[in-house]
């Protein structure tokens, strides 16, 4: 809520800046309200403490309310303050009334416990007195010795618990350290001769500033180059399907060839002269037609004898 409070006055701020700079009477009225607003919201933070404060319209009338009522508010707590300092001083008073009457007049309860510790032995004066120190530092009216044993053993515990958080502590700070150390080298060597860049640094990265200027103004023209190199080649590249296509046309082209060859094979004897070949061709066929006319006249006359 403070944030947005100042975040309005911001706000507020930046509205009379331009009246401000025409106007001191301006200017010095919106640097007290700011004061007041700041007093007024620091007030409002002190009675809310860790909760937030309502929302409210901040106007001139709010803030003179505000800052009343804060007035009235610091005013009833000084005569609370001082009220209670002097009930504090009025008992106190009385108590040390108390403390020398009962110092002249010592009660009989009294008289009893100063003779029975009169008559206790060193060994139990040193513990009774030893219970009495630990009641006070514990904290504790009516101290009984479970009491004060419970309590030792809590101490104890505490302090085992912060020992052990002390060699944590250390521990840690030793992991610090080694590595604070080594950071330290580190930056050393970064620092280093190793690590400097060369006298002529500076030099380099003009030449190379030419350079990419250089190419630059190049781009252009290579990609001008590009563009006409990619329209005259087919960047086209064969599918899987393609190669697949053209496989089956190969195989079915090769087993075109051997049929051929097979065909072919028959006419290897002849002449490469078509006349003298169809003249051999027509020789063979007259010695097979020749052949087939023996080949049947053999059957006949075989059959002829099986018959007789």
């Amino acid at each position: 809520m403070a944030h947005l409070h100042q975040r309005h006055l911001h706000h507020r701020h930046l509205s009379t800046d331009s009246a401000a700079i025409f106007s001191p009477t301006v200017a010095r009225q919106a640097a007290s309200a700011a004061r007041d607003w700041s007093y007024v919201d620091a007030w409002l933070d002190s009675k809310f403490h860790n909760r937030p404060v309502p929302e409210f319209e901040r106007n001139p009338d709010t803030l003179r309310a505000l800052l009343a009522l804060a007035s009235l508010n610091e005013t009833a707590d000084e005569e609370r303050a001082s009220v209670a300092r002097a009930d504090a001083a009025d008992a106190l008073r009385e108590l040390r009334k108390h403390d020398e009457s009962t110092a002249r007049n010592p009660s009989i309860r009294e008289e009893f416990l100063a003779a029975i510790e009169d008559d206790l032995p060193r060994e139990s004066r040193i513990a009774l007195d030893g219970m009495a120190a630990m009641a006070v530092e514990a904290g504790i009216a009516n101290a009984e010795p479970e009491d004060l044993g419970a309590r030792i053993v809590t101490l104890q515990k505490s302090v085992h618990d912060a020992e052990q958080m002390k060699a944590r502590v250390e521990v840690l700070g030793r992991h610090i350290a080694h590595d604070a150390q080594r950071m330290s080298e580190f930056l050393a060597a970064l620092q280093g001769d190793d690590y400097k860049l060369p006298e002529d640094q500076a030099k380099r990265n003009l030449d190379l500033q030419r350079k990419v200027k250089a190419l630059s103004a190049q781009i252009p023209e290579l990609q001008e180059r590009a563009a006409s190199l990619a329209s005259s080649v087919s960047s086209s590249h064969p599918t899987i399907d393609d190669v697949v296509r053209e496989e089956k046309e190969y195989l079915a082209i090769l087993s075109r060839k051997k049929q051929l060859d097979s065909q072919m094979a028959s006419f290897e004897g002849l002449p490469s002269n078509t006349d003298m070949a169809r003249s051999e061709l027509d020789a063979l066929r007259k010695q097979l037609r020749g052949l087939l006319l023996v080949v049947t006249l053999s059957s006949k006359d075989l059959l002829s004898a099986r018959v007789l």
